[in-house]
């Protein structure tokens, strides 16, 4: 029997999501606009916990460096622990090094540039999916060592990349593998564990990176069952604060010649003085998710708990998004919508995080998130003049779209409110 949930999803219960909601700066208001306001920009920058924010202002406001051996410096060393301890949570890395930067996008160059640098091959392979970030990175290390740079096309029907496209262009010459975990365009995640598999077979000796920044916040990730050589992820997006990136990098790449101080231990990747604000920000992050985990299982390890709190995370937004794509008993949804349109609309929920590309045929993209704006909504236009969306959009042959980001605090009042507007802004003459 089929277990419709998967598909479906499953919605918190209207109590727990009230006490969801209240964890959260900001969701339903704005201030400095008076009244309600829906944020479904979470994509470019997701609600942020107020324990997050708190206790990073706690923790910073102290001068005291934790490279020291008095009482409070001893506590910061403490809270940096517990912050790398919940990095190795989040990821499931019971091996490897850690590598903290000011922007994720620096860990994802640190990590290509240490392969590309070091080890031999005649390719380094990336998808057009990629973020510039990742993107970039590839392009400019295969150009610097003289590498082929090998893109690998999207599928314009699901918005992601398909295995076999990605294995086509892996050899026993390609030294890198990098890819999305997932898209922040059509919401498409990719088949990591597929894709590391068959690249594998072909080259065991390949190293892999993925970029899980968009996938974080929505699914669970474990490196121990990868097998990956690197992944990092955005706290800005995983309900913490701007101003850290953080990555896992395996022991056989953690290895390899990169940034370092002579005087620290070899496969260390940590440049200068820590600052544990940056670290009581993760913890936070993973006692929040563990809580909601504890409301579903009585007791588990740090990790279970976890891992229990990103699946309910993952279900009550896979049920959302099916109530904004195919509508209720209150309100038609946006696939049967008239004068709507969703792009890149890949049936298979499972396959999907909650990131919604579409159009108004009667507005352009940039009005029409202007009209959204007025009416208290926050949504992000994706055009094919914007450095960061271009190479994607033109993938899939499109000139752009409004992207709809919501997370689990959204609620299905959230959900209903979003199409009533639409359903009014495509009606407009």
């Amino acid at each position: 029997m089929v277990d419709t949930s998967l598909q479906e999803g499953i919605l918190f219960s209207d109590e727990l999501q009230k006490k969801i909601k209240e964890k959260f700066w900001h969701v339903d208001s704005d201030p400095l606009r008076k009244g309600r306001r829906i944020f479904f920009d979470n994509a470019g920058g997701a609600f942020r916990l107020k324990s997050v924010l708190k206790s990073y202002e706690n923790i910073d406001a102290l001068p005291d460096c934790p490279e020291r051996v008095h009482e409070t410096a001893l506590y910061l060393q403490k809270v940096q622990e517990n912050g790398e301890n919940d990095i190795r949570t989040i990821f499931n890395a019971k091996d490897g090094s850690l590598l903290t930067t000011l922007t994720a996008s620096q860990a994802m160059f640190e990590m290509v540039g240490a392969v590309a640098e070091n080890i031999p091959g005649t390719n380094i392979v990336t998808t057009m999916l990629e973020h510039p970030s990742a993107y970039d990175a590839a392009f400019y290390y295969a150009r610097k060592t003289g590498k082929e740079f090998r893109p690998v096309k999207t599928n314009p029907v699901t918005g992601g990349v398909d295995v076999d496209e990605i294995i086509s262009k892996v050899d026993c010459n390609t030294c890198l593998l990098s890819f999305m975990y997932a898209s922040n365009i059509s919401g498409a995640i990719l088949d990591a564990e597929a894709i590391i598999k068959a690249a594998r077979e072909r080259n065991p000796d390949l190293f892999i990176i993925i970029d899980a920044v968009q996938h974080a916040p929505h699914g669970v990730i474990d490196v121990d069952k990868l097998k990956v050589d690197g992944i990092n992820f955005a706290p800005y997006k995983f309900f913490g604060n701007r101003g850290s990136g953080i990555a896992y990098v395996s022991d056989r790449l953690s290895k390899l010649h990169h940034h370092t101080l002579l005087a620290k231990p070899e496969g260390t990747w940590e440049l200068g003085s820590p600052a544990p604000s940056q670290f009581v920000a993760i913890t936070e992050i993973v006692n929040y998710v563990c809580w909601l985990g504890g409301q579903f299982i009585e007791t588990g390890t740090r990790r279970e708990l976890f891992v229990e709190g990103m699946n309910r995370i993952k279900m009550h937004e896979r049920a959302l998004m099916n109530r904004m794509l195919n509508g209720s008993e209150k309100i038609e949804g946006l696939r049967k919508m008239r004068g709507v349109s969703v792009y890149l609309d890949n049936p298979d929920m499972t396959e999907r995080d909650f990131i919604i590309p579409m159009g108004i045929d009667k507005l352009g993209f940039t009005q029409a998130v202007r009209e959204y704006e007025e009416r208290g909504i926050i949504v992000y236009e994706r055009i094919n003049t914007s450095l960061y969306s271009k190479r994607m959009l033109d993938s899939f042959g499109m000139n752009g779209c409004i992207r709809v980001s919501p997370l689990h605090c959204n609620s299905t009042a959230d959900m209903d409110d979003f199409l009533e507007t639409t359903k009014e802004l495509a009606q407009l003459e």
